[in-house]
């Protein structure tokens, strides 16, 4: 067969024959060709068909502002407030007329104070769902597209809620993440728990006080024991700074509060917005008259070095301080005292003229309420959590409230004890020696003493040593437990004494919960909510959760398909059935 009959094989052709001759190897083809790369697997690869690897969107809403981001991030990449602001319409050009920001009571008329700078409130009767799904739709489609920079396919999110949240709410928000931004599973996360897991601790007590209400949690290994609230929070000090400024406006103290909205859009009148940016950046709160008694110890007193030149104190400070004020109508410059501005903190969060008796279980003062919160928890779950008491929320921020709040604290624990039971009739008793029994202590006291005879008896005087009780005696010394300690760098774990740490916030903490793929608090499937919506969820007793965990868990992380397949029972956790 001749050369010329047609061509070669490509198996044939001398080029494609590797032999020792390094000159055929190097030869190279007749057409161009795109060089073969080698792919490594990597975390940049192919998704898989279960999008196990996908980035987790955590989203911490609240009625006054939203934290988006990333899993994994130590800080959110948006937080939004809402406002008049974010209602606005494509188009709507009034915000650049000249009167629009002095016309704020035309738009502020017919609702309630404030309602255009809050996503919900806790009372939902006759508020609009519907209206707080679009709310929230419009924020996180402008936070997905200007600050998280994500494409359009569907992502996993991880919600942090507050546990007092209502039913009604948690499935408005459910119903805006599932049908409009199709996201194939939700996982809750309480916020008291991931502040915990934010300050790097498993137990604590958390004090938020937030916008609605203040609330008390006592965390116990991840798991929250019981919640106490109170309405002394951020919206009753931004109406008691109205008060007050409107008091400094007219020249002289009043006692009727205003309670209509009709009077707050009086000319005189201060804006909602203005009232909430003088008690951000100008209010303050000053310490206890009473002073915190100090632990004795031997020796002299340690001797604090003060600074001479300063010689009025921050409570006694009478130096007028400037406000302008522009919402009221014509705009007015007041002079109030240094010393005054720290009555609206005072008088909400404290009200220290009045007595215990007088108040509601839904107005306490904060620190009785954290006072009794510590009094009905075990007594081992207290020894934890009074050492870890952690203060979350937008309010903490005022300068003095926090070390107020513990200072009040630590003086009911010395004053009044652990023990649940008060009134004359106990002062009484514990005070008259002829109605105690023998047999009665206090509980605060300990275990009855056991008097031990001492082996050596002194001989001068023929007095022997006093009765030791066997529960306060000191361990005895093991060189060899010390040295085992040493070894494992041992700490002893702080309980039982008063102590404040802080906390890097609920968002946090559920970025690092996960991003660590920790088992949230109830995991919700798209399937199931399009299925039987917010009624088909089952009491957290009802749902086998170590058998989904076994099922949902495989070598590429969360798989949803098993699941759901497995189990169509559900939960919502802490927040409860319909």
């Amino acid at each position: 067969m001749s050369s010329s009959a047609g061509a070669s094989l490509p198996h044939r052709t001398v080029s494609s024959i590797r032999a020792g001759d390094r000159s055929s190897s190097q030869a190279l083809p007749n057409a161009p060709h795109t060089p073969p790369r080698t792919i490594v697997p990597s975390a940049f690869g192919s998704p898989s068909t279960l999008r196990a690897d996908d980035d987790v969107v955590v989203i911490e809403v609240g009625s006054r502002k939203l934290r988006i981001g990333f899993a994994g991030d130590s800080a959110p990449k948006r937080i939004a407030s809402f406002g008049p602001e974010q209602q606005r319409r494509a188009g709507d050009f009034r915000a650049w007329e000249a009167d629009y920001q002095s016309d704020w009571r035309k738009r502020a008329s017919g609702k309630p104070w404030g309602a255009d700078y809050e996503l919900w409130q806790l009372d939902v009767r006759g508020q609009d769902l519907a209206l707080i799904g679009d709310k929230l739709e419009r924020e996180l489609r402008d936070a997905f597209t200007k600050y998280l920079l994500t494409d359009s396919r569907p992502r996993r999110l991880a919600l942090v809620l507050p546990p007092t949240l209502p039913i009604p709410l948690i499935s408005s928000v459910f119903d805006t993440a599932f049908n409009r931004f199709l996201s194939p599973s939700i996982l809750l996360l309480s916020s008291p728990v991931m502040t915990a897991m934010a300050a790097g601790t498993r137990s604590g007590l958390v004090i938020d006080i937030g916008w609605y209400e203040t609330t008390v949690t006592a965390v116990y290994e991840f798991r929250e024991v019981q919640s106490w609230r109170t309405v002394r929070a951020g919206k009753l000090l931004v109406e008691e700074t109205y008060e007050f400024l409107a008091h400094a406006i007219q020249g002289r103290p009043s006692t009727a509060r205003t309670e209509r909205t009709e009077d707050k859009l009086e000319d005189k009148a201060v804006s909602f917005e203005e009232c909430e940016e003088f008690a951000t950046r100008m209010l303050w709160c000053k310490r206890d008259a009473k002073e915190v008694p100090q632990d004795t110890t031997e020796g002299l007193p340690t001797l604090h070095e003060q600074d001479e030149s300063e010689t009025v104190a921050p409570a006694e400070d009478r130096s007028p301080i400037a406000v302008t004020l522009n919402s009221c109508n014509p705009p007015k410059t007041v002079e109030i005292p240094f010393a005054e501005l720290a009555e609206p903190c005072e008088a909400v969060f404290f009200e220290p003229h009045l007595s215990p008796c007088c108040f509601d279980d839904h107005e306490l003062p904060v620190p009785l309420l954290a006072y009794r919160a510590l009094l009905q928890l075990p007594l081992d779950v207290r020894a934890i959590c009074m050492s870890r008491i952690i203060f979350t929320g937008g309010c903490s921020n005022i300068i003095g409230l926090r070390g107020r709040i513990f200072d009040e604290v630590s003086l009911l624990v010395k004053e009044r004890g652990w023990d649940p039971i008060r009134g004359k009739g106990v002062d009484q008793y514990k005070n008259n020696p002829k109605l105690r029994r023998n047999g009665s202590r206090k509980s605060g006291e300990g275990p009855t003493p056991v008097a031990v005879r001492a082996e050596n008896p002194s001989t001068e005087g023929g007095e022997t040593a006093p009765p030791v009780n066997p529960a306060h005696a000191p361990p005895e010394y093991s060189k060899v437990e010390e040295d085992v300690q040493k070894f494992r760098n041992h700490k002893p774990i702080v309980q039982g004494t008063l102590r404040v740490i802080d906390s890097l916030g609920p968002w946090s903490g559920a970025s690092m919960a996960t991003q660590l793929k920790m088992p949230a608090l109830a995991t919700v499937e798209r399937e199931l909510w399009l299925q039987q919506g917010v009624a088909g969820a089952c009491r957290p007793s009802e749902v086998d959760v170590k058998a989904q965990q076994r099922q949902s868990m495989g070598a590429g992380g969360l798989i949803r398909g098993q699941a759901s397949q497995a189990s169509s029972n559900w939960t919502l956790g802490v927040w409860g059935v319909v």
